[in-house]
């Protein structure tokens, strides 16, 4: 009677070999700007259409021999974090200086963290409002109040009587406290570190790639 052999272990394919040298080196250059593998694998599919699993970057980042990222993490005595619990019922909203003649206003719901974004050429009253229009066409809900920071763009008069009209109550932050815009901060730090570096500024469709970006985006929150 025969007896049983042992199969074989070895995987019949190995993701790894799929690797060719220009996606090593766009491992790379992603690496140098202080990603983590899943937000790599978010950017290789945006920027290179190229779909790869987490397991086989970091096996990339490891034969490389990149050195691991380096967070400083400050500590945190008595900090409290907090979060609106009805949706709609407080978004922060701030402006953006992206280069000279691009701003971008960005607003993220305190709640589900549901994020609107938009370029203008200026910093003012006039884009104040049609940005506002644009937030409250583009929320899936109410907006009940709006915080932002004390620049003149939000405290113009047209703006605010806008905000009457609405039923929306405005909710300036502290003077030299930024951190109480906190979660839109972060968004906007998110953009200027991994969108903008990525694209041309002078592009005529540049809005449209701010759409898309903040689209996936969105799929990136949700997962």
């Amino acid at each position: 009677m025969v007896g049983f052999s042992a199969a074989s272990r070895k995987p019949k394919s190995s993701p790894a070999a799929k690797i060719l040298d220009q996606h090593r080196e766009w491992i790379r250059d992603l690496r140098r700007r202080n990603l983590e593998s899943r937000r790599i694998q978010s950017e290789l599919k945006r920027i290179h259409d190229f779909d790869v699993s987490r397991t086989t970057i970091e096996k990339v980042l490891r034969a490389i021999e990149v050195k691991p990222l380096s967070r400083s993490r400050r500590p945190r005595k008595g900090s409290t974090r907090y979060a609106r619990h009805i949706p709609g019922e407080r978004v922060q909203m701030d402006t953006c200086k992206i280069a000279p003649g691009t701003y971008q206003y960005t607003a993220v719901d305190d709640c589900t963290r549901v994020r609107v974004s938009a370029i203008y050429p200026r910093r003012t009253a006039a884009n104040s409002l049609l940005f506002l229009e644009r937030l409250l066409e583009e929320m899936p809900f109410p907006v009940q109040a709006i915080q932002t920071d004390r620049g003149r763009e939000f405290f113009a008069y047209g703006f605010q009587e806008r905000l009457m009209e609405y039923g929306i109550k405005f909710r300036p932050i502290r003077p030299a406290s930024p951190h109480l815009n906190g979660k839109v901060e972060r968004s906007q730090r998110t953009d200027l570190d991994e969108f903008y570096p990525t694209i041309d500024l002078k592009s005529s469709d540049l809005s449209q790639q701010l759409q898309e970006w903040q689209d996936l985006f969105r799929l990136r929150f949700s997962s």
